[in-house]
């Protein structure tokens, strides 16, 4: 994976910068979010500071105010460790070029969200777009598939993926929160999510419905042929029931623990990680209480 970042002109400032003069880049697809790792990073900048300056350009119109392209997460850490100012490099680059430098500058966390990384993978497409790398995934017209297989092949070859799942990923852009929320909490499968994105809001809302009154989500047979229905102009909502109502294979019961309360043992698991973690437990716990049963006989 290529995670240089090279700009050009490579031409840039350093500077301390007011907190309140950096707002964040409009649009942008990754998640600050207030948990331990957060935690740790504020501790951490409020005994060292900030050792990796941001990455900021000029907002159009505005006298020294900035719109941040790298460090979202370390302005939201130094905000609540009290600092004032924060060290960066300005660079005068126009949005496109921002917007490109913004995903790749992220892309390289070890924990990306699907829904992060559907619409990074989207911004940078349609900063491409702009540049005059067209796209049929952005922009309205009908190009040569060829064209758009370009684009999105320079992005996975910056991200060690193939173009296919690229355009999958920026497929899931289409998807309504609900179904977005399940795929980054690990519940719903890529390939079930791109199906259903094909599908028009209120299909999807219908089979939200069905998933909450079945407590299930659909599998990727399912999915297909709601995406084959609805091609064919047959997909109603006593479809989708009908669909939904049907027993899976791989259906059975389930044990269902929020995140949360497991991201205080393991802040930075994913949600295998996580259930893998839970299985060790319950056997260590069998264990202890064999041991434990053993002693009480004797």
């Amino acid at each position: 994976m290529n995670n240089t970042l090279i700009i050009n002109p490579p031409k840039k400032k350093a500077a301390s910068i007011p907190v309140n003069n950096l707002h964040p880049f409009e649009g942008h697809p990754f998640r600050v979010t207030d948990n331990e790792e957060m935690k740790s990073l504020t501790e951490s900048i409020r005994t060292q500071g900030i050792l990796s300056p941001l990455i900021v350009r000029p907002i159009e119109g505005k006298i020294e105010e900035y719109e941040i392209i790298s460090g979202h997460r370390r302005l939201y850490a130094a905000k609540k460790a009290g600092l004032e100012t924060v060290p960066a490099l300005i660079y005068a680059i126009d949005r496109d070029a921002a917007a490109i430098l913004l995903v790749d500058s992220n892309l390289h966390r070890e924990h990306i969200l699907p829904s992060e990384k559907a619409f990074a993978y989207k911004m940078k497409a349609e900063a491409m777009a702009h540049q005059g790398r067209r796209s049929d995934l952005t922009s309205g017209q009908v190009v040569p598939k060829s064209d758009a297989n370009r684009t999105t092949a320079k992005i996975g070859e910056d991200t060690g993926e193939s173009y296919k799942t690229v355009q999958r990923y920026i497929r899931l852009t289409y998807l309504i929160p609900e179904f977005l929320d399940k795929m980054d909490e690990g519940n719903m499968a890529l390939s079930v999510g791109v199906e259903l994105s094909y599908l028009e809001p209120w299909a999807q809302n219908a089979i939200l419905e069905q998933c909450e009154i079945n407590d299930c989500t659909p599998s990727y047979s399912q999915a297909f042929r709601f995406h084959k229905a609805d091609r064919d102009g047959l997909l109603t909502d006593a479809v989708i029931e009908d669909v939904m109502r049907e027993e899976k294979a791989n259906q059975r019961e389930m044990f269902k623990l929020p995140m949360e309360q497991i991201r205080k043992y393991l802040p930075n698991a994913n949600p295998k990680q996580a259930e893998d973690f839970v299985l060790k437990a319950c056997e260590h716990y069998r264990k202890f209480l064999i041991r434990q049963k053993s002693r009480d006989e004797r």
